[in-house]
């Protein structure tokens, strides 16, 4: 059996468990970090990522006139979140996230060579409830790669590199104990079925969420505001975010809370090279798309990406067949159309500017070729009816009426023409207001009809249920010790990262605010490395 022995294990290899260890190693301790995966995806999901990171008072926010607090922000993410009465420690993670991610995330981040957009993206506004009052929403350029790659150097190069053992392939399976404590954690190498052991004075469980990696317990966990499960249940998140290390802390008698609270999003297609099973990809829905249900008809009222995603994937889920088409022509989707991550976002993750910035004047063609190309989830026509045939003949069936698809972009289209003085329609009302925000405005069309002669081809998408992060977990105190069911800490085991909701067991409540999953990732990640070096504030 192999055996590891250091002061700390951490146990994955993620943006949350880098932060653990770069702050053992400034503190002069030894760590062993044990990931699942291979090492050239060191950095786990937050290397995929598109990189947005929720900030508060930024020199960004400055830049661009928005006056924003702490206390603004703690105001908003209470509003969104709805914590219940019992939700203590949730609540204590959002006050500190608000009130520390300048200094400890932001900051932090900067001195580690991160730059950010010049205008942050104000997104998650809010629809029945408060959200984002301002834009908070602060991307780094060169994405989520850029981010881990960054880190992860400065792990290589610390002077107290030596101290730092990574062992991939190795995936961990339950604790050891020692005199009725934890000593350890044990396991088998992923491939070969080697077990190991790994001894410290402190574990960390930085392993993800309970998402993606196990569909069977995304289901089981469903939370009853989305009725059923759907059929076609994409996954967008890592592989391995399958919650063994939650089932392993729960045998030990350390709570799990809000295990059906997810952020999962209404607008997921098929990736067309898969690399894990159900591998889907997060599409941002465009704006001036019409969003409508299985059998082609409207949402009413509209759906409008933007101002709650929580509220798109329940619209989504009440519906018969849960899953949704969005209708738009070319100049739309050239315009609006994208998908979150590194992968479709070359531009800003190879910091190439002037490829950015001609891809916002004249539109992304590389993207919505792609997409039309190879995406099965994507059809194209030049007229109505034969694109009907072609959502049908995707979906194996005579679903989609064409009589009730007409008749909704042809009100749709008249409604433009009156012109903005006179608009009723609810999602022509929220364009007008996102365009009001000049991030919103460059990637937003100025009321584009659906049937423009001059915008053709015709573009539908079928949107699937798409399983991206888990807003509940272990639960943690404000120091990253992982708490038993009665609420004390067990002694030397620690949480952070998406494994606890981003910290307290599910920080964001219902809903999250957005680019708060790897600014979380950041602060409890640095919070328990402190905290177990003696360190925390």
């Amino acid at each position: 059996m192999r055996t590891y022995k250091s002061d700390v294990v951490v146990i994955g290899g993620g943006l949350a468990g880098i932060c653990t260890a770069l702050e053992l190693l400034d503190a002069g301790k030894s760590v062993t970090m044990l990931d699942r995966d291979a090492e050239e995806n060191f950095g786990g999901l937050a290397k995929e990522s598109f990189g947005g990171i929720f900030v508060v008072g930024s020199r960004e926010q400055q830049k661009n006139g928005i006056q924003d607090s702490p206390a603004r922000a703690f105001a908003d993410w209470c509003a969104f979140a709805e914590f219940g009465a019992e939700d203590h420690w949730p609540r204590r993670w959002a006050e500190a996230y608000t009130g520390r991610c300048h200094d400890e995330v932001y900051l932090w981040l900067k001195r580690n060579g991160i730059a950010f957009f010049p205008v942050p993206h104000w997104i998650e506004r809010g629809l029945h409830v408060q959200g984002n009052s301002v834009a908070r929403f602060h991307i780094v350029w060169g994405t989520g790669r850029e981010l881990a790659i960054q880190l992860i150097a400065r792990l290589r190069h610390h002077p107290n590199a030596a101290k730092l053992a990574v062992h991939f392939g190795h995936r961990v399976e339950g604790f050891t104990t020692l005199m009725g404590e934890i000593s350890g954690c044990n396991g088998m190498l992923e491939d070969g079925g080697e077990p190991f052991e790994a001894f410290g004075e402190a574990i960390v469980v930085a392993a993800g969420g309970l998402n993606g990696g196990d569909l069977a317990k995304v289901r089981q966990h469903w939370h009853r505001d989305w009725r059923t499960p759907p059929t076609t249940l994409l996954n967008g998140s890592h592989k391995f975010a399958d919650g063994l290390l939650h089932d392993a802390v729960g045998k030990l008698g350390g709570n799990l809370t809000h295990l059906d609270k997810m952020w999962d999003y209404a607008a997921g297609v098929r990736h067309w090279q898969p690399r894990k099973p159900n591998h889907g990809l997060s599409v941002v829905p465009p704006r001036s798309a019409l969003w409508v249900d299985w059998q082609g008809r409207r949402f009413a009222p509209p759906l409008v990406t933007g101002f709650d995603t929580r509220d798109l994937v329940t619209r989504v889920c009440a519906t018969e067949r849960q899953y949704s088409w969005q209708i738009l022509n070319r100049k739309i989707a050239l315009k609006e159309l994208a998908v979150s991550g590194a992968e479709f976002n070359p531009s800003i993750r190879d910091k190439k500017k002037l490829a950015f910035l001609r891809d916002l004047l004249f539109g992304n063609r590389w993207l919505v070729d792609t997409l039309v190309e190879k995406c099965a989830d994507v059809v194209v026509a030049d007229t109505l009816p034969a694109l009907v045939d072609k959502m049908n003949a995707l979906q194996g069936d005579r679903a989609v009426d064409l009589e009730a698809l007409g008749e909704a972009i042809s009100r749709y289209d008249a409604e433009i023409a009156r012109g903005p003085a006179h608009f009723e329609d609810e999602q022509l009302k929220r364009i007008a207001l996102l365009r009001q925000w000049k991030g919103d405005r460059v990637r937003t069309c100025k009321f584009q009809k659906i049937h423009d002669h001059k915008a053709l081809p015709l573009i539908a998408i079928r949107e699937s249920i798409i399983s991206r992060k888990s807003l509940g977990g272990i639960q943690t105190d404000l120091e990253s010790r992982v708490l038993d069911t009665a609420g004390n800490p067990i002694p030397r085991l620690y949480a952070a990262g998406e494994a606890t909701g981003f910290g307290g067991g599910g920080m964001h409540g219902l809903r999250a605010l957005e680019g708060t999953f790897l600014g979380g990732c950041v602060l409890s990640g640095r919070i328990a490395g402190q905290s177990i070096a003696g360190q925390a504030t």
